[in-house]
């Protein structure tokens, strides 16, 4: 079993690209939406939340974590590598691939502020930030968005604008998603940045760095498992806001 794990709802943008290539293994999904979102606690607040949650995912049969959110990762990965015995899959910064594919030079990054004062993240700015100029704006209001199902429309624009403007005044040409619910809003993104301008989700490279480490640990499932994922839903709030993103995701993927 695989768990996962988000402040909110954020996460299931994870879990859509890990089911294109895990298909039929059996997932446990907690939104930890009573505290979200993460973005403004304390580390310590969010390290503790990451124990319960653990302790939760695995006495509930899950053999590895995907920490699901980059606040999380930032703030808690490392503590609860460092006090459970099972694996955990944490996300990434994509400022690599930004900054390397930038032609003008300039790479955004809209995340959350817990993301942005990050060791991993800091570390991975300043293998690149000799070679490219890198803005980062907080994406003001876009958790509350998505939690709310608001991924379109004149309120979803008119919030995703004011921290992407600034963004795209500074000549970027890649923007980087640094937080799991912005990928909701990525047409919206988009949109708004023109088609010169490339919107990059660390998505896809965790799904397949998870695909590779089950496949070490030898917990890919070798029976063929069920025709579509077996994912069960749980949040620590309410929980329509997950059970609507995950049913748009069933229907489009």
């Amino acid at each position: 079993m695989i768990g996962i794990f988000d402040s909110g709802s954020g996460g299931l943008s994870v879990l859509r690209e890990i089911i294109k290539i895990l298909p039929r293994e059996k997932y446990i999904y907690f939104a930890d939406n009573a505290f979200c979102p993460y973005g403004e606690k304390t580390p310590e607040f969010i390290q503790q939340r990451g124990r319960v949650v653990t302790d939760y995912l695995l006495s509930e049969g899950a053999d590895i974590i995907v920490v699901a959110c980059n606040t999380a990762t930032a703030a808690a990965i490392s503590t609860l590598r460092s006090e459970y015995d099972v694996k955990f899959i944490g996300m990434e910064p994509a400022v690599k691939p930004a900054a390397l594919s930038s032609e003008t030079g300039v790479i955004g990054v809209l995340a959350t502020a817990g993301t942005l004062k990050g060791s991993k993240y800091l570390n991975t700015k300043g293998l690149y930030e000799d070679n490219v100029r890198i803005e980062e704006r907080v994406g003001q209001g876009f958790v509350e968005l998505v939690e709310r199902g608001v991924l379109e429309g004149p309120e979803a624009e008119r919030t995703v604008r004011d921290s992407l403007q600034p963004l795209l005044d500074s000549g970027a040409d890649r923007i980087v998603l640094g937080c799991t619910h912005y990928p909701f809003l990525k047409d919206v993104i988009q949109k708004l940045s023109g088609p010169s301008v490339q919107v990059i989700d660390p998505a896809p490279a965790v799904a397949r760095h998870l695909l590779d480490v089950m496949e070490t640990e030898g917990l890919v499932r070798e029976d063929g498992g069920p025709e579509l994922p077996d994912v069960r839903l749980v949040a620590s709030g309410d929980p329509g806001p997950s059970r609507a993103l995950y049913q748009m995701i069933i229907k489009n993927r």
